[in-house]
């Protein structure tokens, strides 16, 4: 779909499509972030 959406030539659903897809990507990313982060506190309170 989103091969047929570029090919098309319609710029506005094609940048959608990118927008979603970026969108998408960032969720995953965040959620390891915070998982990190959480472990690294964590740790660090044990330390003390």
């Amino acid at each position: 779909m989103c091969k047929a959406v570029v090919e098309s030539g319609d710029n506005k659903m094609a940048e959608g499509v990118n927008d979603g897809i970026t969108y998408l990507m960032i969720f995953p990313y965040l959620l390891v972030g915070i998982l990190l982060y959480s472990l690294y506190r964590y740790n660090k309170k044990l330390q003390k």
